[in-house]
């Protein structure tokens, strides 16, 4: 008849088969796991720069762009560039990115803390589960 026996579940006890195409299995299997790879959540990082300096209004305006990208699902990794000699305010940089996160905490859950990476002070904030 051209039909094939395809074994379904190799470790039941005894184990299943099925009587069919197997070419067929095949392509329905491929079918699936691409419906499956489509519907997978796609993590998107956004990233946000500051200064070690960054005036209140420049943190207001990054603040509200962070609050956006979080709401609609992604990552954002925010970081403090040092340029030259103001790798000496690493302090300034810390609190800055501390009170970042403090901001976003009611949106956000911190995934990594202010970590200093060459001339780069890294947080990266995850958004929170939605009920």
């Amino acid at each position: 008849m051209g039909l094939d026996l395809i074994e379904i579940s190799p470790k039941a006890d005894p184990p299943v088969c099925r009587i069919g195409d197997y070419q067929k299995f095949l392509y329905q299997q491929k079918k699936k796991a691409k419906e499956i790879k489509a519907k997978s959540l796609k993590v998107v990082v956004k990233e946000i720069r500051f200064g070690p300096n960054t005036d209140d209004h420049d943190y207001n305006f990054k603040l509200k762009h962070a609050e956006n990208f979080l709401k609609d699902g992604a990552k954002v990794k925010a970081y403090v560039f040092f340029r030259g000699r103001e790798i000496v305010f690493k302090d300034q940089g810390e609190i800055l990115l501390l009170k970042f996160a403090t901001d976003l905490e009611d949106l956000a859950k911190v995934e990594q803390m202010p970590r200093l990476e060459g001339k780069r002070m890294i947080l990266i904030l995850a958004p929170k589960a939605k009920k």
